[in-house]
C-alpha cells in the first residue's frame, strides 16, 4: 500500500489553502512533545501559519523531559498524542492496546566519525571503540547489525567495543578521543557533519542496502483508535495542519531561518545540515508496505526484547485513514 504524502507547497500557497475556510478552533488536541526536537519546530509552525486554527483545533502542548514519560502519559490520558515509532505502537497493539500511528518522518541518523578516526567503512568497527546513541535495543544499533551480518558477515555485538548512551555524552567522548566512531540520532549527526566529522554511512543507506525500497516512515503521530473514532475531524484536522506544516519546512528556505532559535544551531551552516536533513525524513510518498518488511528484519534481531509476542507488524499499527 502506498500512502500519497501530500502535495508540497511554498508557505504562500499553504498560508491561502483551502484549510483557511475551516471553523475556527474547537476541538482541542493535547500534544505531548519533548522541549527540543523537530516536533516543537513543527508545532510552531503550525500556530505562526494559523494551521492549528484554520484546520479547526487548539493545540495545546505538554512538555516532558523525556520519551518514557511522554508514552507514560499519553496511556494514562494526560495527553491525546505524541511522536512515537511503530515499533512501540505494534508492541502494544499485541498486547491489547488500540494505539495506532500516522507517519511524519523517515529520518534516522548515521554512523559518524572523526577526520582521523581509522573508521572509514562499517567493517572497520571490528575492535574499535564505538558509540551507540539509545539502548541495545536502538533502532539504528539493530539495523546497522543487520547491515553487518549479511553484508560483511561480521558480528558487531561481539565485534566491537560498544559504549550506549545518550547522544550530547556520545558527542563529547567523540571529541575527546574516546571513541572511534558514532552511531547517532539524525540531529546530532547534522551537528557532527557540520562541526567537519565524517558520515562512514547513513542509516538511510544501511535500510536501502537491505533490500527496502525508499519511503518508510519511522515516527509519527500517535493517537488511540477510539479517539480517533470519537474525534474523526479533530483528528483528521491535527493530521492536515502537521502535513501542511512539514511541506512549508521542506519548501521554504525562509521558514528555517525563521525557527533558527529553536534548533540550537550554533550558525549558518548547522542550521543547513539540520535542514537538510529533516527534508530528506520527508518523502514524496510513504511506503507503508516495506515498513512491515523492516519490521521483520528488526524483530529478527531484537527478538522478544523488541517487539513482545508481535512477531510482525501488529494489524492497525499503521493508521490508514488519512
Amino acid at each position: 500500500m502506498q500512502l500519497r504524502r501530500r502535495t508540497l507547497l511554498s508557505a504562500a500557497l499553504i498560508a491561502a489553502s483551502p484549510l483557511a475556510a475551516v471553523a475556527a478552533p474547537g476541538a482541542s488536541i493535547r500534544v505531548g512533545t519533548l522541549r527540543y526536537g523537530s516536533v516543537a519546530w513543527e508545532l510552531d509552525v503550525m500556530r505562526t501559519h494559523g494551521l492549528d486554527a484554520a484546520a479547526g483545533i487548539a493545540l495545546e502542548a505538554v512538555e516532558f523531559a523525556a520519551t518514557p514519560a511522554a508514552q507514560v502519559a499519553l496511556q494514562a490520558g494526560r495527553v491525546d498524542t505524541i511522536v512515537q515509532d511503530w515499533l512501540w505502537v505494534s508492541r502494544q497493539r499485541a498486547t491489547g492496546a488500540d494505539w495506532t500511528l500516522s507517519p511524519t518522518s523517515g529520518a534516522l541518523g548515521a554512523l559518524m566519525a572523526p577526520p582521523g578516526s581509522p573508521v572509514q567503512t562499517v567493517a572497520d568497527l571490528r575492535g574499535r571503540r564505538l558509540g551507540i546513541a539509545g539502548s541495545p535495543l536502538d533502532k539504528s544499533w539493530l539495523l546497522l547489525r543487520a547491515y553487518a551480518q549479511r553484508k560483511l558477515g561480521l558480528d558487531l555485538d561481539q565485534a566491537a567495543d560498544k559504549n550506549f548512551g545518550p547522544p550530547p555524552l556520545l558527542a563529547e567522548q567523540l571529541t575527546a578521543g574516546r571513541l572511534d566512531a558514532v552511531l547517532t540520532y539524525w540531529p546530532f549527526a547534522a551537528r557532527a557533519e557540520a562541526a567537519g566529522q565524517r558520515r562512514v554511512m547513513a542509516m538511510e543507506d544501511v535500510v536501502e542496502a537491505l533490500g527496502i525500497p525508499p519511503g518508510v516512515p519511522f515516527v509519527g503521530w500517535v493517537f488511540s483508535d477510539a479517539f480517533a473514532a470519537r474525534s474523526p475531524a479533530a483528528v483528521g484536522g491535527f493530521v492536515k495542519a502537521s502535513d501542511r506544516a512539514r511541506a512549508i519546512l521542506v519548501a521554504s528556505d525562509q521558514e528555517w531561518e525563521r525557527i533558527a532559535p529553536l534548533t540550537g544551531a550554533s550558525g549558518p551552516g548547522e542550521l543547513t545540515r539540520l535542514r537538510d536533513w529533516y527534508r530528506r525524513g520527508v518523502p514524496e510518498r510513504w511506503n507503508l508496505d516495506a515498513t512491515a518488511r523492516l519490521y521483520d528484519v528488526l524483530a529478527e534481531v531484537g527478538g522478544p526484547a523488541l517487539v513482545g509476542p508481535a512477531a510482525h507488524l501488529a494489524p492497525g499499527t499503521l493508521w490508514a485513514s488519512n
